[in-house]
């Protein structure tokens, strides 16, 4: 193994690992609005402690997601020194502006959030919770920013020459606004408010099976089965609009996406294999409609793989089934939200056993795609580090060998996987907990006012 691949296998573990949590913190914020939203508006209690509840988890989400996310900026500096230096202006000022305008914001309210019940009013907890998610929000924003300037670089110049060639902002509102900021940052925050909705559903839905809560349970289930029907649809509009952007800027992954290697009308499998030696793509598709979907014409020709050089082509089976499962699973949350909302409707919902149980197991569908999504993505760039800019075997720093790297990637598995199942410990002991029995916290506070009264 070179430390060429030692070091985008560590940064993939890091990134992937890291990855679990910011989708769930971002989506649990905008069901805490909600939750608290309704609370506010009806009065409530039972809203109110299932707001508590999702508090404690999503405080336990973020405190993972931060711890996670330092360790990526030193492999900056360790691993892809070149790669720092050609894009430091650019990464520094995003990051920059994402500790400022996200982060001490997200954490600024956070323990309003956390521990302000009933030491500040009711309004002012709300808006806590608020800014919270917003900080999140632009969190994402300035990553993404970042992130897709490597896909679609624009507002900058290049001085130096070799291993002293760095990117310069010269436009920065055109650098945050890269062709594909936009399209990515819609496609990602649909990503995020999935994983929070079926997050809530999930564990809804388990409390309802084992006949605990069940006033909450029913709650929890309706208000995420509506969000992520939502961001279903979202997905799929954000999806296509992605896809269209990517042909326009990078249509070699484009071609990947889809197996096609000539130059002619596109093709969209449902599902098949690539067999890239011989350059066939094998499968169940439909004629024409990559094209039709492009460009609204079957027949018009789609860029392949063969007009570009062997040495700047991505890999394509990998890039080719992590897309379409990506697209399966969208599809799957289309189909089973609406018919979750079919069965409200009908008034049937809560007599569907199997249905809570695809609901409990549901929560792993939204992380897998968000990591097939990031993988498909990222693939597809290659051999790019920064897309026409800066290959990925130059981004290396020349001084680390191969035995530091798969060390520290040692190190770093130990460490998360610790990390895992400390995470998955508390989570579970928190769900076990449930919410409090807001029934008994209405009848004390009834007491204690009867009390004052006396």
């Amino acid at each position: 193994m070179d430390v060429e691949f030692l070091s985008r296998l560590q940064f993939a573990f890091t990134i992937g690992f890291h990855y679990i949590y910011p989708p769930m913190s971002i989506g649990l914020g905008v069901m805490l609005i909600i939750m608290e939203g309704m609370y506010l508006r009806t009065g409530n209690k039972m809203y109110e402690e299932m707001t508590k509840f999702w508090v404690r988890i999503f405080a336990l989400i973020f405190g993972i997601g931060v711890a996670t996310g330092i360790v990526m900026e030193f492999e900056f500096g360790t691993n892809w020194a070149t790669y720092s230096r050609f894009v430091g202006d650019v990464f520094g000022s995003a990051l920059a502006a994402e500790g400022i305008f996200a982060f001490f914001l997200e954490s600024g309210f956070l323990a309003i959030l956390v521990f302000g019940w009933n030491k500040v009013s009711s309004k002012m907890h709300f808006f806590s919770t608020i800014m919270v998610t917003l900080g999140a929000h632009l969190s994402a924003v300035w990553i993404v920013v970042a992130g897709s300037w490597m896909h679609t670089p624009a507002g900058h110049r290049i001085v130096g020459e070799g291993t002293e060639a760095r990117a310069e902002i010269v436009d920065f509102w055109a650098m945050v606004f890269n062709p594909s900021s936009v399209e990515r940052l819609s496609h990602t925050i649909g990503g995020a408010w999935l994983a929070g909705a079926f997050l809530v559903l999930s564990v809804s839905a388990y409390f309802y099976i084992k006949n605990r809560h069940i006033e909450t349970a029913k709650a929890g289930i309706k208000i995420s089965l509506i969000v992520a029907f939502v961001a279903s649809l979202f997905q799929l509009f954000t999806g296509h609009s992605s896809a269209v952007q990517v042909y326009e800027y990078q249509p070699a992954k484009l071609a990947a996406f889809e197996g096609h290697y000539e130059t002619a009308p596109g093709d969209l499998y449902l599902f098949g294999w690539v067999d890239e030696e011989k350059q066939e793509t094998y499968g169940v598709k439909i004629p024409g409609m990559l094209s039709y979907m492009l460009f609204f014409d079957s027949e018009k020709p789609v860029t392949g793989l063969n007009e570009f050089p062997k040495d700047e082509r991505p890999p394509v089976n990998i890039i080719f089934q992590t897309y379409h499962l990506m697209v399966a699973i969208g599809m799957f949350f289309i189909g089973f939200t609406t018919l979750g909302l079919f069965l409200w409707w009908r008034g049937v919902l809560f007599k569907q056993k199997w249905f809570m149980i695809l609901a409990v197991f549901s929560i792993l569908l939204p992380h897998i795609g968000n990591q097939i999504g990031w993988m498909s993505a990222e693939i597809g760039r290659q051999p790019w580090i920064v897309y026409g800019l800066l290959k990925t075997k130059d981004a290396l720093s020349k001084t680390v060998s191969a035995n530091d790297v798969l060390i520290s990637l040692i190190m770093f598995g130990l460490i998360y996987s610790l990390l895992f199942v400390l995470f998955i410990f508390l989570l579970n002991k928190k769900i076990h907990h449930g919410p409090d029995d807001y029934r008994l916290i209405s009848a004390q506070d009834d007491s204690v006012s009867m009390k004052e009264v006396q």
